[in-house]
């Protein structure tokens, strides 16, 4: 099976801009995380940028990078413009949306991503456990999840706060794979009701009857969403967590 690894890369993030070239320990975020996909093995790794900048800092290392329109709405549908770009023969089977802003995800998290799609879901993601205090977060994604066994489940809603007590609540990891058939059905369908009114593209698929696949990983890799973030996971990188 071919997999591709497609990392969406967007400078103008409202609530922290130029984002992908903000520095931890003297690195790009965006360069550690396309490091990290380079260590995973799992297949060819292009990031999906929206500004030269980004572009230029791949290139320069030795990867490989597609400009894609700044307009475009989401990640899923800035990597799906990035592969319709590409100048292959290869057909690939699986693709990984790796978000660009996670330079803490280890290459063994990153191919866990592919489980789900192994055990015939049409798209993966990862979930871990859920502490009292993300609980209360709103910008923490929660979803609940119907176990098939210890480490893998279908996920049944995805939202941000929780209204009223409920079971199998977990911490949702964003990262995704999907088919080549299920990506390209995602682009091409409308948004959902529940998209628009939760901001939650996963609806998009569920509303549609696309499964998701969950795959469970115990130690949760962070996002950079504030400055804030940015502290913490230098801290973390300097404590020796990152694997190279």
């Amino acid at each position: 099976m071919k997999t591709i690894i497609l990392i969406p890369s967007r400078m103008a993030s409202s609530r922290f801009p130029g984002k992908p070239m903000a520095k931890i320990d003297g690195k790009p975020m965006i360069q550690r995380v396309w490091q990290q996909a380079i260590n995973s093995k799992v297949g060819e790794v292009i990031v999906a940028c929206s500004e030269n900048e980004v572009l230029n800092l791949i290139t320069s290392l030795g990867g490989k990078a597609i400009l894609t329109d700044p307009k475009l709405q989401s990640g899923t549908d800035r990597i799906y413009s990035a592969l319709m770009k590409i100048n292959s023969t290869i057909e690939y089977d699986y693709i990984i949306n790796l978000q660009g802003d996670m330079p803490l995800i280890l290459p063994e998290q990153i191919k866990k991503v592919l489980e789900p799609l192994k055990n015939d879901y049409s798209i993966g993601t990862l979930a871990t456990n859920l502490n009292q205090e993300e609980e209360m977060n709103s910008n923490v994604t929660k979803v609940v999840i119907e176990w098939e066994n210890k480490t893998l489940g279908k996920a049944k809603s995805f939202f941000r706060k929780i209204k009223h007590q409920q079971k199998n609540i977990f911490h949702h990891v964003g990262i995704y794979s999907y088919t080549k058939n299920s990506l390209t059905k995602f682009v091409e369908l409308p948004r959902s009701k529940n998209e628009i009114e939760l901001n939650l593209e996963q609806y998009r698929a569920m509303d549609a009857g696309i499964t998701i696949g969950i795959a469970f990983e115990p130690n949760i890799p962070i996002s950079i969403d504030t400055k804030e973030d940015l502290i913490t996971a230098e801290s973390i990188i300097r404590a020796g967590y990152e694997k190279n």
